[in-house]
């Protein structure tokens, strides 16, 4: 590996704060370096350190002669006059571009679907960011420094500039640094983490995950540390008041491997309770769409944005939603919420329902203007019921990262992420039992999207995410759907299964600078699969059958008691055996560390017992859907 550049015992000072302190950092060939840390630590900061934009005030910085650098900063700096061809490419000829497999793969890859004479002003931002992507990713550099760059991306695009950056370069050339909070993307193309905190960068092998665990077993080393210097202080306190003892006790604990660190954790969320607490709020109907056509615009010019949808919500159910952007994500979500009538077909909303929405644009603060936090907090006396317990306004602050100091600070002053998070409390304070989020994750870190994920999971009521966040899609929803040509279709494989659709149906590959060699044909996700697409809270009394069979078979009087017996056996017998598991790993505390034998049969009965309780809870989910429930 060879050095490409760095910094040498670099400080960044401003007005209000000092950024960076005597910070010396190097890039060599081959790196791949993912940079995480709380908002305002200054990442965006280290990269224009590194780049020469930003001038140290002590120190400095490094760079090997003959080394070039390529920026993408999170706002582009395009003409809004200028052609998109003109804008990516500059003034190379076509035969040129044309022959350079590289470069086509990027025009292929994220300007399939621009039309290359269309002006950078008319464009989307979603189009925009695209273009200023794809006109860094064209030229030839040793270095790429990415700034946030999978904002207003859809997960189509993201997912092949992950591909692109990985076989970009061959292994022990270039180097990669990027600033993101998309932890799906850092664990796809970083090797490498900085964590930016303190004033200061500690470094940490392999991608996201791996950081995670390595940060996990760094806390838990230092908190440890801390003890025994705790401890000791108690020893010399107890030397100074009573003398010295002549005995030292046997430590009670010892230290496990790193995969203990997680044997513990219970799972993220109890579906089971969620559910059953989301029907008490919501009852058994929350939103029916049935045969839902909308069209937008009038005559010929109409499009059709929503296509014969038929799709049950049900109490508790968890769904994500995925989609190019402007596939109709925002016309769906209006329509569930009644804002929209359709075209044909009808909407049903449950009487019990009250939604709430945290949109991108975070409209609902405007009104607060100059009002501090802790004045806005005020007006709220209400407690929100989470993982089964009250929380007051003040716990959610504090679980959402607000510090004493922020309470002070107007709202109109905030950061992007406190807002955001500070529309997320006051959204979950007004009691929602409808929970609809557009992009939750924008303006946030790492630390505080996990912040939100825990807040989520303990949230007993239907909730509705839109976000090209995958990690955050797959890790907050239980079931995600794809809206592809006006067509809403479940998604058993995730994100994954959206991806291969897309790419078998090809999705934005009809037009721009290279046009698709032929047209493939498009299903009907809904009904092409023969079978309706209901929640697990499909109506009571009702089965899914196949379209034509006759319609659907009501449970007769005996069926149903005996679907309610069941659950009710269940549920006793699930109780029993977490009685079970609570008592094993208690007689597992109290074993000799050492015995090794003893302590993997007991783990391997908590194992059979943790089976079980699985395979009970799916019997009564599924007794009951059965029952409507």
């Amino acid at each position: 590996m060879a050095f490409l550049l760095g910094s040498e015992k670099a400080t960044v000072d401003f007005p209000t704060k000092r950024v960076f302190s005597d910070v010396s950092i190097g890039v060599d060939t081959g790196d791949r370096i993912g940079i995480v840390g709380r908002n305002g630590d200054g990442k965006s900061t280290l990269l224009g350190l590194l780049a020469g934009m930003v001038e140290p005030d002590s120190g400095r910085v490094v760079r090997t002669r003959g080394v070039s650098v390529g920026v993408l900063a999170q706002s582009d700096a395009l003409d809004d006059a200028m052609e998109v061809q003109r804008a990516v490419l500059g003034d190379m000829p076509e035969y040129v571009w044309a022959a350079d497999a590289r470069i086509k793969g990027v025009l292929a890859g994220l300007l399939s679907d621009i039309d290359p004479a269309a002006l950078v002003g008319q464009l989307s931002g979603g189009q925009r960011r695209r273009v200023d992507l794809a006109r860094l990713l064209v030229g030839e550099w040793d270095v790429l420094m990415l700034d946030e760059p999978t904002n207003h991306l859809d997960m189509r695009a993201i997912t092949w500039l992950a591909q692109h950056l990985r076989g970009r370069w061959r292994d022990g050339e270039g180097a990669l640094l990027v600033v993101t909070h998309d932890r799906w993307f850092l664990d796809e193309v970083a090797t490498q983490m900085w964590e930016v905190v303190g004033g200061g960068i500690e470094p940490f092998e392999g991608g996201f995950s791996a950081y995670i665990m390595q940060r996990v077993e760094r806390e838990r080393l230092a908190a440890q540390a801390e003890e025994k210097r705790q401890n000791m202080l108690r020893r010399e306190l107890a030397w100074l008041s009573r003398g010295a003892r002549a005995r030292a006790t046997k430590p009670k604990f010892h230290v496990a491997a790193a995969k203990a660190l997680i044997a513990d954790v219970p799972p993220l969320r109890d579906e089971l309770e969620l559910k059953r607490m989301a029907m008490a709020r919501l009852g058994k109907q929350v939103v029916d769409l049935e045969d839902v056509t909308v069209r937008l615009g009038e005559g010929p010019a109409a499009r059709c944005v929503l296509d014969d949808v038929t799709w049950m919500i049900g109490p508790g159910d968890r769904y994500g939603i995925v989609g190019e952007n402007g596939a109709g994500k925002t016309t769906l979500l209006s329509t569930i919420q009644g804002k929209l009538r359709p075209s044909s077909g009808r909407v049903k909303i449950g009487q019990t329902v009250r939604f709430a929405v945290l949109s991108q644009h975070l409209d609902d603060l405007a009104s607060f203007g100059t009002d501090r936090v802790r004045e806005v907090v005020g007006r709220y006396s209400r407690r929100v019921m989470l993982d089964g317990k009250e929380q007051s306004p003040a716990q959610l602050l504090e679980r959402l990262g607000f510090s004493k100091a922020d309470l002070n600070e107007p709202v109109c002053d905030l950061s992007g992420g406190q807002k955001r998070r500070l529309s997320l409390m006051l959204i979950l304070l007004d009691q929602p039992n409808v929970l609809i989020l557009d992009e939750p994750g924008n303006d946030l870190d790492t630390d505080m999207l996990a912040a939100v994920e825990s807040l989520l999971d303990g949230w007993p009521g239907t909730l509705l995410l839109v976000t090209h966040d995958r990690y955050l899609m797959e890790r907050v929803t239980d079931h995600q759907f794809a809206l592809i040509d006006g067509k809403l279709r479940h998604l058993p494989g995730g994100v994954d299964e959206y991806l291969q659709l897309v790419d078998s149906t090809g999705k934005g590959e009809r037009g721009g600078f290279l046009r698709c060699a032929q047209s493939l044909g498009q299903s009907s996700p809904l009904r092409g699969c023969g079978t309706r697409l209901v929640s697990t809270s499909e109506k009571a009394s009702e089965v899914e059958e196949p379209f034509g069979g006759g319609g659907v078979r009501r449970l007769s009087g005996g069926e149903q008691r005996a679907l309610r017996k069941l659950m009710a056996s269940h549920e006793g017998k699930i109780e029993t055996l977490r009685g079970k598991i609570a008592a094993k790993q208690a007689e597992m505390a109290q074993v000799d560390p050492t015995d090794y034998q003893l302590l993997t049969a007991i783990q391997e009965e908590v194992t059979s017992f943790e089976e079980a309780i699985e395979r009970l809870e799916l019997e009564w989910f599924d007794a009951a859907e059965e029952l409507g429930q």
